[in-house]
């Protein structure tokens, strides 16, 4: 078995090791004898989505977000609205995440045009939501507890047929309002958590990867791992995260 994933903008959102999501993705299929690949994607180049078994797209500030717009719409929304719909796995981080959605619009009401994939939208808030925080999955998404950093001033909306992610037990989440966190529509995983979000949460990691294999080549079971370190991390943030 084999999972070819694309790693999408990694010249520009990477913010707060987002990175380390393909490493974490990476090693623990390595450590279970599956092969992957990956494939960087940054502003400038194009690929057939359709290849890929696992996209991901990190977090970044609005600054990076509006340069990415012209790219964007130079054909790879396309291709990203047409992988979403065929059921392709995405982990969007933060920026990545809010730029699936319609726009984002600032606190001084500017106003991007993102491209629409989820039935989301995003604006800004002049206070920052930032710190570590917790939150439960829902049981389409694992039902896992996850633990991570959120930072950001944008308040996101969901709309019809998105759900989130998880539900807030701690922090702010997607608005610091209604309780929600991050979005799931398809096979898609939004979140805001950056840290990296997977190497402290191997149950959700484990979750998306289970996804995407189970899209390539039906009922997929993955071997338990030894994940003493990784829960003890886990298990330490969430007695701190009250």
């Amino acid at each position: 078995m084999e999972l070819k994933i694309c790693h999408m903008y990694p010249d520009v959102l990477n913010l707060y090791g987002d990175g380390g999501n393909i490493r974490c993705l990476t090693q623990r299929l390595a450590w279970r004898g599956i092969e992957s690949s990956v494939t960087r994607l940054p502003i400038g180049e194009m690929a057939l989505l359709a290849g890929f078994d696992l996209v991901f797209i990190g977090g970044g500030q609005d600054f990076e977000q509006q340069v990415l717009l012209e790219d964007l719409h130079r054909g790879k929304d396309k291709e990203i609205r047409a992988a979403v719909e065929d059921g392709l796995p995405f982990l969007t981080i933060c920026g990545g995440y809010q730029m699936l959605g319609a726009y984002y619009e600032t606190h001084d009401g500017q106003r991007c045009d993102f491209i629409g994939v989820l039935d989301l939208y995003t604006v800004g808030s002049p206070t920052r939501m930032i710190g570590n925080y917790k939150f439960q999955c829902g049981p389409e998404s694992g039902g896992s507890l996850v633990v991570g950093f959120e930072n950001h001033s944008g308040k996101t909306w969901l709309g019809s047929g998105v759900q989130p992610l998880g539900r807030v037990l701690a922090g702010f989440g997607n608005n610091g309002e209604d309780g929600t966190e991050g979005a799931r529509y398809k096979n898609v995983f939004g979140t805001y958590s950056h840290g990296p979000l997977l190497p402290k949460n191997p149950a959700l990691c484990d979750y998306i990867l289970s996804t995407a294999l189970r899209r390539k080549y039906g009922a997929v079971e993955l071997t338990p791992l030894d994940d003493a370190a990784e829960l003890a991390a886990h298990d330490e943030m969430c007695e701190r995260v009250q």
